[in-house]
């Protein structure tokens, strides 16, 4: 079997509504799709992560320049042996960012093609599932103005819980007073210690700063406190984590085993983090996984793309383990963005729902998804 084609879709959407994360304004949604076929028909589906500033132009064009060409009339099976051709002929000028979401993109799509061949789903290949349903939280609490929605963002709690989400994700790093205003309204309208609370300041403050917000965030009993400094600030993860008590999350904004190892070796991580769609891919995710387990650090993937993406993280999550067995181990959750994205749902023909509070692993061949084409060709640029 070899490879015969790879192709590159490039989707963008403005949004009706511009929205807030600490580091700025996002005014679209995008994606950067590849779509892997072989000589006997199988097709496999990826996704490079789109940061939420990042242009989707950018992995494109590293799959079509860089990547394809060492690639085509290969076996998609052999993921392991193109995962280190792809990362040792981009390392001069790859190793973090674009170039690296742009080898996950194709190793996801390699996995979904192998899981086709072997009438498998991926956690099947990956070595059997774990769990068969995951809970999901929710992602949201952007800002629509900026400082000063804590009224807004505590009635948003609400409706996710409505919604029936009992675990959500609140973004912060707009300033540490209002952070602390923010998860003061938050807690006080929820008024239920049984609705799980996470954090993410998305490396918005310097060591100082998220020690102050940290100390106020120890008394909220949060799940954990996600980047609460830039991601190169090793040694800042490590101050933080010997003088709080919330759990330090990080990773979305690491790449490959490479990149997460100082992390586990330094202690920087309670949670570690990485996106199937920029950490290279599920190959690379296995082998981070692999190494978290051996340093006792548990994993919980990030994920903010689209249908794709979340599929990946679903077969990802059914396969991993915890870290700590126990009769009551604390079982990985599943990013569930509540922002406006019209190529999640859509963008499959049988979109995902909870039951009981919980989403059902896909138990079809690969990511267990089938893609819509006319969603892709709807919002389509390239």
């Amino acid at each position: 079997m070899k490879i015969t084609q790879i192709e590159v879709f490039v989707l963008k959407t403005e949004l009706d509504t511009p929205f807030a994360f600490s580091q700025g304004w996002v005014h679209q949604r995008a994606a950067t799709l590849v779509r892997v076929r072989s000589d006997n028909g199988l097709v496999g589906w990826g996704e490079a992560f789109a940061q939420g500033l990042e242009p989707p132009e950018i992995a494109a064009a590293v799959i079509e320049h860089a990547l394809k060409p060492l690639l085509i009339d290969q076996n998609p099976l052999d993921t392991a042996v193109l995962w280190q051709r792809m990362y040792t002929q981009t390392r001069d000028f790859g190793r973090k960012g674009s170039v690296v979401s742009a080898i996950s993109a194709i190793d996801t799509a390699l996995w979904d093609l192998a899981g086709h061949f072997y009438q498998k789903p991926i956690h099947q290949l990956l070595g059997g599932a774990t769990r068969s349903s995951v809970q999901p939280y929710a992602t949201g609490f952007y800002r629509l103005k900026g400082k000063n929605e804590a009224s807004r963002l505590a009635d948003e709690a609400l409706a996710h819980r409505e919604a029936g989400f009992t675990a959500m994700k609140v973004k912060l790093g707009f300033g540490v007073e209002d952070d602390i205003a923010v998860m003061q309204a938050v807690r006080m309208a929820l008024n239920d210690d049984a609705v799980q609370l996470m954090v993410d300041s998305n490396h918005a403050y310097g060591r100082s700063e998220a020690l102050r917000l940290g100390l106020a965030l120890d008394e909220l009993n949060l799940r954990w406190y996600e980047e609460p400094v830039v991601p190169e600030d090793i040694g800042g993860y490590v101050e933080l984590r010997a003088k709080l008590r919330t759990p330090l999350a990080g990773g979305e904004n690491e790449h490959t085993p490479y990149g997460f190892f100082p992390l586990f070796q330094a202690g920087a991580l309670d949670v570690a983090q990485p996106d199937i769609g920029s950490c290279g891919g599920i190959t690379a995710a296995r082998d981070i996984v692999a190494i978290a387990q051996a340093c006792g650090v548990a994993v919980n993937p990030h994920v903010w793309g689209s249908a794709i993406a979340q599929a990946a993280s679903l077969q990802f999550i059914a396969a991993l383990p915890v870290p700590h067995a126990s009769l009551y181990a604390t079982e990985p959750l599943l990013e569930y963005d509540r922002s406006s994205h019209p190529f999640r749902q859509d963008l499959v023909t049988e979109p995902w729902g909870t039951i009981d509070g919980m989403i059902a692993i896909p138990k079809g061949p690969g990511l267990g998804i089938d893609v819509r084409m006319d969603t892709v060709e709807k919002y389509q640029t390239n």
